[in-house]
């Protein structure tokens, strides 16, 4: 079995460069993006969705500045880097792109996917770079989420688990299970 050792974690003018080439090719480039903060299992079927529809898919994967404005305070839980980590070792995902603006519009417009995908929670109109991707002959794509999957009910119910399992906690078993 060959391993492929191109990256996978590309600066924007790389992953722009490259798509042309595989658009050259014939291939088909799909983008989606978003801030993948605690990848969960809504996270991959999205994703895998998204590949679904083309060749080469593109992940937009919003900065840590970027999810603090738009989720708030404490968010992210996960930093960019380990964002992007698990994200490329995904198989659905070919390329992961970080941006910092609080949308993926610039990003789009140097990606010139042939496809952008957003799950179904976006109304057609609402959807950021449609514009861009409809002007050069591409289309938009909107995939039904999985209900109850996303990463704010996953941070409430460990939320939850945590204080509920408050009383029972040990300092002694932590203490054993870090090695101390």
């Amino acid at each position: 079995m060959k391993v492929s050792r191109v990256p996978k974690i590309l600066p924007a003018g790389r992953a722009a460069t490259l798509a042309r080439r595989l658009q050259r090719r014939g291939q088909v480039v799909v983008f989606t993006n978003g801030c993948f903060d605690l990848l969960h299992a809504g996270h991959v079927g999205l994703l895998e969705k998204a590949r679904a529809h083309g060749d080469f898919l593109v992940v937009g994967v919003n900065s840590d500045r970027s999810v603090r404005r738009l989720k708030g305070a404490g968010r992210p839980i996960v930093p960019l880097r380990e964002r992007m980590e698990v994200l490329a070792a995904l198989r659905a995902v070919d390329c992961v792109v970080p941006f910092g603006e609080a949308t993926p519009a610039r990003l789009i417009v140097r990606i010139r996917p042939d496809v952008l995908v957003k799950g179904a929670d976006y109304r057609q109109a609402e959807i950021v770079g449609r514009d861009t991707v409809e002007a050069s002959g591409g289309r938009v794509v909107t995939v039904p989420l999985q209900r109850g999957r996303s990463t704010s009910d996953l941070i409430r119910r460990a939320l939850r688990a945590a204080a509920e399992g408050a009383g029972e906690f040990d300092p002694a078993i932590s203490r054993r299970h870090r090695g101390a």
